[in-house]
């Protein structure tokens, strides 16, 4: 098997499960092959736990899923040191907390207060924890997937836009059009009797893929036009009033530096999963709005009028003209 056909076997699984949801589905396998972490906005019952549980167990992987309340301290996520005796002696050994494991759910992360919130983002970051004064490496396979509920606020914390920023998506969950949903309940009567796990009977993805498939998309070129593109878009977003005065009301805080990476890592990845050796504005254009909606930030103005990050992006990309070779 390929690294190619692994991945698309893991879709095609990750599908079957989760019945509607095809665009989520792909963008959460975009954020395991790009190394990056995800932030899932959705109301409940929308299958944001399922999806990251069923991509755990379709992959030979450790997966983890800390529910974030406003009492949870860094030792209940990073893991704890305790004492035991050895020959009449206390000796310390440190103790992993769910951090230490491959595909992390974080639930609710905007419960979390901010030494949790501290600790979480040098995880993410660093891939690694501090504990006692000393540092312990994360596994190599290592993806957070944090969710965050819309409606919500009342015991919640408001992200640091730091650790927004730490994030490679912020990906946004509807509902399901009329016939996906009446599958869903079809499907949920045929499994009342039966294991419907997608583990079951099937041989598990090894890690060895993900990692060979990252190699892969490292091979993905991308021509200095499309590369200029994508630094064009952040620069809109920095420098808004060079493109458009409607732009310069609506964005009060550009995206970082971050973002330029993110869009061209993710452009890559797609494009890969769409079987193309190297990118276009296409690519670009599909997945910008995920990679910028959550590290930008919105003037009073914008936000009094009704406009959504997801709008205003809109208008950065008509102002942008895309390279006319494509």
């Amino acid at each position: 098997m390929t690294p190619k056909e692994a991945i698309e076997l893991l879709e095609q699984r990750m599908n079957e499960t989760i019945i509607g949801q095809e665009h989520i589905v792909e963008r959460f396998i975009m954020g395991l092959l790009a190394d990056g972490n995800i932030l899932v906005e959705g109301l409940p019952g929308l299958a944001k736990t399922k999806t990251v549980k069923t991509m755990a167990d379709i992959i030979e992987s450790k997966f983890s899923r800390i529910q974030f309340t406003p009492d949870l301290t860094t030792s209940d996520i990073l893991g704890v040191e305790k004492v035991y005796e050895e020959n009449g002696k206390p000796v310390f050994r440190f103790e992993p907390g769910p951090i230490f494991g491959n595909i992390i759910l974080a639930d609710e992360i905007n419960r979390a207060p901010a030494k949790v919130q501290a600790a979480m983002l040098e995880a993410m970051e660093e891939r690694q924890v501090t504990v006692g004064g000393k540092t312990y490496k994360l596994p190599k396979l290592f993806i957070v997937m944090a969710t965050q509920n819309p409606l919500e606020h009342e015991g919640t914390y408001v992200l640091p836009e730091a650790q927004k920023d730490r994030f490679l998506m912020h990906v946004k969950i509807s509902y399901v059009d009329m016939e996906s949903e009446f599958q869903i309940i079809k499907k949920a009567h045929e499994a009342r009797n039966k294991d419907q796990s997608p583990q079951s009977g099937e041989t598990k993805i090894p890690q060895e893929m993900i990692f060979a498939a990252r190699d892969e998309i490292e091979k993905i070129t991308m021509s200095d036009s499309v590369e200029k593109y994508i630094v064009e878009l952040v620069f809109a977003t920095r420098y808004p009033l060079r493109y458009s005065k409607q732009l310069e009301m609506m964005i009060e805080v550009g995206v970082s530096p971050r973002a330029s990476l993110a869009l061209d890592k993710c452009s890559r990845v797609l494009a890969w999963m769409r079987g193309k050796e190297s990118v276009t504005p296409k690519e670009v254009q599909d997945i910008v709005h995920d990679v910028f909606r959550h590290r930008m930030i919105q003037t009073e103005h914008s936000r009094n009028n009704d406009y959504t990050h997801d709008a205003i992006i809109d208008i950065v990309l008509k102002q942008v003209p895309a390279p006319e070779q494509y």
